[in-house]
């Protein structure tokens, strides 16, 4: 049995195939009681899902931890399924009906969560990301007004002052997510350092990416 899931912000839509044939189906809510509600429909399914934003980490969770096999596929790879099985048309319960159908054909490969340490570096990372934007923001602004020549003195040293505090910030998080990567990936960060053209942002978004190489089975 398959259980193929399609998650949104605030619901998600399940379609249990039981030797091919749809089994169950149903609409929850994506939180915590919708979870419960859904649970008991999916014991002993192979369980697939997409990687959809934000939305679907809670829940995937809340599947692993219950002991049930649980994949998360690409959504790239499930749209590219869908094209070439049936029609193109998007509704949330045809998605899930999809997915199951791709999991039983293909058996995709069991998904865990990353550990902690992956999960706050990507956690900083993503701040991280956020502060170089709003930072840049800034930059333009001030050299906007700076070039149109209409800027007094006291909003030009605000701003000013503002960047600064935003390249301090981006310095801490950087050095913080570099420690955290000598404490506890320090061979493989080597190893991937020793590629030329290759930083210390490249490295840590390797690292994230893979799940700290932990997604392959060899070289």
């Amino acid at each position: 049995m398959v259980t193929g899931i399609d998650c949104s912000k605030d619901y998600f839509d399940i379609a249990v195939l039981k030797e091919g044939k749809l089994a169950f189906k149903s609409r929850f809510a994506n939180n915590s009681k919708g979870f419960m509600d859904m649970l008991p429909h999916i014991v002993g399914t192979h369980v697939a899902m997409e990687a959809t934003g934000p939305y679907y980490f809670q829940l995937a969770r809340f599947i692993y931890d219950s002991g049930v096999k649980v994949s998360v596929v690409n959504p790239l790879v499930i749209r590219r399924y869908a094209q070439m099985r049936r029609s193109r048309a998007k509704t949330d319960q045809k998605d899930a009906m999809v997915i199951a159908e791709f999991a039983q054909m293909t058996t995709p490969k069991l998904w865990a969560p990353a550990t902690e340490v992956i999960q706050s570096i990507r956690n900083l990372e993503t701040y991280l990301q956020g502060l170089k934007q709003r930072r840049q923001m800034l930059s333009n602004q001030l050299h906007a007004f700076q070039a149109a020549g209409i800027i007094e003195d006291l909003l030009y040293n605000e701003i000013k002052e503002e960047v600064e505090s935003y390249d301090k910030r981006i310095k801490d998080k950087e050095l913080q997510i570099e420690g955290l990567i000598k404490q506890h990936y320090a061979k493989m960060a080597g190893n991937i350092r020793s590629v030329p053209g290759i930083g210390p942002r490249s490295v840590s978004m390797l690292i994230i990416a893979t799940d700290g190489f932990g997604m392959f089975e060899n070289y």
